[in-house]
C-alpha cells in the first residue's frame, strides 16, 4: 500500500524481469542464427595452426563443462557436438569450427547485455551483466579448451 501512496507501479519490476528474459531470449536466437548461416570455411583457420602445447586452465573444465547444455541443435542448421564423435580428420575439423562458432556466439552476447541499459535503471544493467558473465564466461572457456584438445588430436593424427 505504501508503494501505491507513492505513485510506484507493483507490476514495474516484473516488466522489467520479463523484459530483460525476452531480450536474452531474441539476442539468444537471433545471434545463433546468424552465427548458424556462417559458412564453415570463415570458422577455420587460413593456414595450419601452430602446435598447441598442453596448456591446463586449472579451473576444472573437465569436472563441470558437463553441466553445460550444447544447444548446437536447437536451430535449423545447427549441429550437436556430440554428434561429431568420429576421430577423422574431416570430422575434427568440423568440430574446430563448430567450436569457434559457438565462441563468436558466446562473445557476441556477453556484451549484448549493455543494450539494456536503454531501458533499464543502472542496478538491472549490472544484473543483466552479472547473468551475461555467469553463462557465456563458462561456455567461452569451454570453447578454447575443447578447441586445444582438438587441434593437439589433429596434430597427433596429421604426425611429425
Amino acid at each position: 500500500m505504501a508503494a501505491a501512496a507513492m505513485g510506484a507501479d507493483p507490476a514495474e519490476p516484473l516488466a522489467l524481469v520479463l523484459s530483460s528474459v525476452g531480450f536474452w531470449l531474441l539476442a539468444s536466437l537471433l545471434v545463433g542464427m546468424l552465427a548458424n548461416v556462417l559458412p564453415q570455411r570463415w570458422l577455420l583457420p587460413a593456414r595450419r595452426p601452430p602446435a598447441v602445447p598442453p596448456v591446463r586452465f586449472g579451473l576444472g573444465i573437465r569436472v563441470w563443462k558437463r553441466w553445460i547444455p550444447d544447444a548446437g541443435g536447437a536451430l535449423p542448421g545447427g549441429v550437436r557436438k556430440a554428434s561429431l564423435v568420429r576421430r577423422d580428420p574431416l570430422a575434427l575439423r568440423r568440430l574446430v569450427a563448430e567450436t569457434r562458432r559457438a565462441e563468436l556466439v558466446h562473445g557476441v552476447l556477453w556484451p549484448a547485455g549493455l543494450v539494456t541499459a536503454l531501458w533499464l535503471p543502472p542496478a538491472g544493467v549490472l544484473v543483466n551483466l552479472v547473468f551475461a558473465t555467469l553463462f557465456n564466461l563458462p561456455c567461452l572457456l569451454l570453447q578454447r579448451h575443447n578447441r586445444r584438445r582438438l587441434q593437439r588430436c589433429l596434430a597427433r593424427i596429421a604426425g611429425p
